[in-house]
């Protein structure tokens, strides 16, 4: 595939409520399949990570959608208070906009609490995406492991591939193994050594961003067939 993809500013209001905003990246030769891809609560669809899995996926072949959440779209800071629902619509609205863009394959992807609402609107409906590519799945709160956020697992269906830090206060690569049990689709855990929460380094580790987009995407490319 070639280097270089088209990237702009998007907005679809014709999808329905919520508005659909963000980047889209288009690739020069398109394989027809696509990847929607959203942020954590702390962030927005600039994050550097977001970026370059975008231009990654691109660069391969797909149109990647990277959206900001309805409550990101509403407050440029602050966590979401009360909107995962509203945020759920509007990552339905952002497959479906993706959907008339492209002819093959829509992905939704996720880091932390974008992964999180992907996979729980998976689990509600199982069309509403061909795959999941979760980005540190915050599995419980720091230091709260009974707190476990898989209530909805057991009901997805859909093939779903993890990325995690081995130093995570999220889950532990091993507690996050034992959740995916509960997952009837397809699953695959990439671990990613001495990385945290933003898949980034932890003091005294050190982690390529780039290199870790292409490992995404090679583990993508191997899970889902691209």
């Amino acid at each position: 595939m070639a280097d270089q993809a088209d990237v702009s500013p998007f907005t679809d209001d014709s999808a329905g409520t919520p508005a659909v905003r963000g980047f889209l990246h288009r690739p020069a030769e398109s394989t027809g399949d696509a990847l929607v891809l959203t942020h954590g609560a702390g962030s927005n669809c600039q994050a550097p990570l977001l970026r370059n899995i975008a231009s990654a996926f691109a660069q391969q072949g797909l149109t990647v959608l990277r959206c900001d959440l309805p409550f990101r779209q509403a407050r440029l800071h602050g966590p979401p208070i009360g909107t995962s629902k509203e945020d759920r619509e509007g990552l339905r609205n952002a497959a479906n906009t993706v959907r008339k863009l492209t002819a093959g394959r829509v992905l939704l992807g996720g880091h932390s609490y974008g992964g999180r609402q992907a996979s729980m609107l998976a689990a509600e409906d199982q069309t509403a995406a061909d795959g999941l590519l979760l980005l540190s799945y915050p599995l419980h709160p720091p230091r709260r492991p009974e707190q476990l956020r898989t209530a909805h697992l057991p009901k997805l269906k859909t093939r779903a591939l993890f990325v995690h830090g081995s130093r995570d206060p999220f889950g532990s690569p091993a507690e996050v193994e034992d959740a995916l049990k509960l997952i009837p689709a397809p699953t695959q855990l990439v671990v990613i050594e001495g990385a945290g929460h933003d898949l980034g380094p932890v003091p005294g580790k050190q982690i390529d961003d780039h290199h870790l987009a292409e490992r995404v995407w090679e583990a993508s490319r191997n899970f889902f067939g691209f």
